[in-house]
């Protein structure tokens, strides 16, 4: 028998597909009421949802063959997990699939806040031409702090590596800083800190977390960014700070009065503070849609279909598909008078080559030192045997094991054995036209 999952909120269309294609039934309900979804629940071992409704005990109890939840999402605070897990029910959320939505989003408030482009648009529209009051901050120079160093807060950082700024990330749990970021204590952050993004979820210890003596605390006026979620900041103590200059702009795509599915905010009268944040010109808001993009659809339901495969066939599905080579290690070529034709390279090409030629040294996507080497040897050589060609390359790898175990598997011969060296791992292969190629899985900070 299939196992049904009930579909709750819709989603993009792979979903559906390709759930249906690795065996399950599919079932979708996005108008009845949660009573009446509550009544059928039994029939099911997966439900699939965004923020319809909260998941609670009622809910639970009612749906005596659950084994999965499935929200497409990031944060599972609409569902109570510890009382699902205490059932044996399985939480899923793909904060990998939204990452980058949020990433650019937070990036795209912060230089508008810093440009104030949605002032001087709204100005050229209404026929002013003021220049000198829309005069701009540049980001290069400051140092932005990042609350929450999970998947949105480290994209985040990553975006930032384009500009010259320190990055700075305070979360609870230990070891999490990256090429991108320095993990500091909170107290470093606030000193320290001319931006504060905040990229946490929400829970008991971070509900109201921003409040005015949070906001006291940093030593300097500062920018805030809120893509996490609305109750993690006081409102009121934000206008409070935002009047006083503490705060000098705060860009919010979540507001303190949302609903809990998130489609709507509150219901009667208007806050005064809310009153105030739709007035303010240096506030920048947004209908919590920071992960809403094109790409985000897809790729939050493409993590959850992967996910829920994982829970039933075991089959681990990598979030990153796995590389083979991943670079240019060094170019090495055959030379006369090796000594002589450096020595060239270096008087006319400015090449500082040493004796063992010259080390080129760059940044890789995520911000790691990497290293190219370029290198002459004498036409007697023979490091390039068999290839009787005048030059040999080598190629960065990710796994030299991996590859070798691929290449044997596709026919490929392997020249002479494997060698581990303190700089990293080499093989040799040659290509159908005889060209010697050396793998390399390097470790770069040897020659640092």
């Amino acid at each position: 028998m299939k196992p049904k999952v009930l579909h709750l909120d819709t989603n993009h269309p792979i979903l559906l597909q390709q759930l249906a294609d690795a065996g399950f039934e599919n079932h979708e309900d996005y108008t009845s009421s949660k009573s009446d979804i509550e009544a059928k629940m039994s029939d099911y071992e997966g439900i699939v949802i965004r923020s319809r409704f909260k998941i609670d005990k009622v809910f639970l109890d009612s749906a005596t063959n659950l084994k999965f939840i499935a929200r497409v999402g990031a944060g599972l605070e609409s569902i109570d997990g510890d009382y699902a897990q205490s059932k044996g029910v399985t939480l899923i959320a793909a904060p990998e699939g939204n990452r980058n939505a949020v990433a650019e989003h937070s990036l795209g408030m912060l230089l508008n806040l810093f440009n104030k482009l949605n002032i001087a648009d709204r100005e050229i529209r209404e026929g002013y031409w003021k220049r000198e009051s829309n005069r701009g901050h540049e980001l290069d120079g400051k140092t932005v702090g990042i609350i929450g160093y999970g998947n949105m807060g480290k994209s985040f950082a990553k975006k930032l590596r384009g500009f010259d700024v320190e990055v700075l990330c305070y979360d609870i749990v230990e070891g999490v800083s990256d090429a991108n970021a320095k993990q500091v204590s909170l107290s470093e952050l606030q000193q320290k800190a001319d931006v504060l993004s905040l990229h946490i979820p929400w829970t008991p210890e971070t509900d109201k977390m921003v409040d005015a003596g949070f906001i006291g605390a940093f030593a300097k006026s500062f920018w805030l960014i809120n893509t996490s979620r609305g109750k993690n900041v006081v409102t009121e103590d934000l206008v409070a700070a935002l009047k006083s200059g503490k705060i000098l702009g705060a860009g919010l795509d979540v507001l303190e009065y949302e609903k809990l599915s998130f489609e709507t905010l509150f219901e009667g009268e208007m806050p005064d503070a809310f009153r105030y944040l739709l007035k303010s010109e240096n506030v920048l808001l947004s209908p919590h849609i920071a992960g809403w993009t094109v790409e985000s659809k897809q790729r939050l339901a493409q993590v959850i279909v992967d996910k829920i495969k994982v829970l039933y066939f075991g089959t681990d599905i990598p979030q990153v598909e796995q590389r083979r080579v991943t670079g240019i290690g060094g170019f090495f070529f055959k030379a006369k008078n090796p000594d002589a034709l450096k020595e060239w390279y270096r008087n006319h090409l400015g090449v500082p080559a040493d004796q063992y030629g010259w080390t080129f040294w760059w940044k890789d996507e995520h911000g790691n030192d990497g290293s190219t080497q370029w290198s002459v040897f004498g036409d007697d050589t023979k490091y390039f045997i068999p290839s009787e060609k005048q030059f040999m390359q080598n190629l960065r790898v990710e796994n030299l094991d991996r590859l070798i175990v691929q290449l044997k598997g596709e026919g490929v011969t392997l020249v002479g054995d494997p060698e581990t060296h303190d700089y990293g791992k080499f093989a040799w292969i040659l290509d159908p036209e005889g060209n010697k190629i050396e793998l390399w899985e390097p470790v770069d900070k040897a020659f640092l």
